[in-house]
């Protein structure tokens, strides 16, 4: 009975003792250069469809956003 009573009190405490792991460093992320050409600024959408939008979309009052374009045929 005395070995379950000490086994009681001491298993809770030796479980809140473990050392809690440190969280990682971030990794270092070195700033690279591109070896990507700049082709300038994109070209003017000329679609004449448009899907889910009321009227035709222009870059320039998109300037600013976060734009994603799904371009796609029908085939």
């Amino acid at each position: 009975m005395k070995y379950w009573l000490l086994f009681l009190l001491v298993f809770p405490l030796a479980a809140c003792s473990t050392v809690q792991p440190q969280p990682e460093e971030a990794p270092q992320i070195k700033a690279s250069t591109s070896s990507l050409p700049d082709l300038g600024e994109a070209p003017e959408l000329q679609n004449e469809v448009w899907l889910n939008t009321d009227a035709p979309l222009h870059l320039k009052n998109l300037r600013g956003s976060v734009v994603l374009i799904d371009m796609w045929t029908f085939g």
